[in-house]
């Protein structure tokens, strides 16, 4: 863990008990997210990228106290909130936020946008003019203050998005929390939302935790990324790193993956598919999660799990086959190796 982390994910865990029978006794357990750690540093962008399935969205909606964990904690600015309960969440709620996949029904249908924003004010008790308050998040988000007259299905895509980050922007929070939030949208919607959130965090220092399976948005937005397979993360680096030296076999699939726009090279390079599909997390695999699927797996993979180790400064990877590979030799002081 870095010493100027601002969020601090320690050991996470967050498992859903399968209950069957009369009595609903718990016979199995949805290993959502299996032991993560990850930090962020305050006024960067931190993307979270996988498949569906793999524990993102859990991971976030832990962060946001929206679901309980089952281990582990997150420390936010020195403090532990997973510990916290009833009122005293109150201040940290102010603190945190979030934007939505699905900006349609992430906002009420028969509430105008307005309304929206204001209720978030009233909530958290705003002493200030509230109208006057919610006209200046419109305009903070590109727009004007007809919008607040307008019911969600007035408007496009695009401009929901917007009131939802309005609404997010509303108790000046230190963390947004953006779930999938640009995956529901046109391509050229995302290009907009995507400046409009790089804006939005140079000019206010925000910090973002990011959440999205579209890895060119991901490289576009953020500053590090971390990588997640099956509630595990199998890799973090820089956003630069990751993208033009990924480690692990996984990160290698994803990126081979991302559509090239000519045609010409699109055709021409080799995407080696991954074999089999995801496991059940109800049953995942033991060792690495990943080791039925990778090609670089050995009999350690079968038996141990791999822990996040760094492979150099920023970057590391949870992989046996990356981490135990013998590093460059070194020749003497004064010594050429002209081999």
């Amino acid at each position: 863990m870095t010493a100027d982390a601002f969020l601090r994910i320690e050991g996470l865990c967050v498992h859903f008990p399968v209950r069957k029978g009369l009595l609903q006794r718990q016979v199995a357990s949805v290993r959502a997210v299996d032991n993560v750690t990850l930090s962020l540093r305050r006024g960067e962008a931190f993307g979270l990228v996988g498949e569906s399935g793999c524990g993102k969205t859990t991971l976030a909606r832990t962060v946001l106290r929206l679901v309980d964990a089952t281990d582990g904690a997150v420390w936010f600015d020195g403090e532990n909130i997973t510990a916290l309960k009833g009122a005293a969440l109150a201040p940290y709620r102010t603190r945190v936020s979030a934007v939505f996949q699905d900006p349609f029904s992430s906002l009420n249908p028969r509430m105008k946008a307005g309304a929206i924003i204001a209720e978030v004010l009233k909530v958290h008790r705003f002493a200030g003019d509230i109208t006057a308050r919610v006209r200046e998040l419109l305009a903070l988000c590109g727009l004007s203050e007809r919008f607040a007259d307008l019911f969600p299905h007035q408007m496009s895509g695009g401009q929901r998005q917007r009131v939802g980050i309005a609404r997010a922007l509303a108790t000046d929070p230190d963390l947004i929390v953006c779930d999938e939030a640009v995956s529901a949208l046109d391509v050229s919607i995302q290009a907009q939302i995507v400046n409009l959130l790089e804006e939005l965090r140079l000019r206010h220092g925000l910090t973002y935790l990011f959440i999205g399976h579209d890895l060119s948005v991901v490289r576009h937005l953020c500053d590090r990324v971390a990588v997640m397979y099956l509630g595990r993360v199998m890799e973090t680096a820089s956003s630069e790193e990751l993208f033009s030296e990924p480690q692990h076999p996984y990160t290698q699939a994803l990126i081979a993956a991302i559509p090239n726009p000519d045609p010409v090279s699109e055709e021409a390079r080799d995407t080696a598919l991954l074999k089999g599909e995801v496991p059940s997390p109800l049953d995942p695999p033991s060792g690495c999660v990943f080791h039925p699927r990778c090609p670089l797996a050995m009999d350690i993979c079968a038996r141990i799990a791999p822990e996040l180790e760094p492979v150099r400064s920023g970057h590391a990877v949870a992989c046996h086959a990356v981490t135990t590979q013998p590093q460059p030799e070194t020749t003497t002081t004064g010594e050429r190796d002209d081999r």
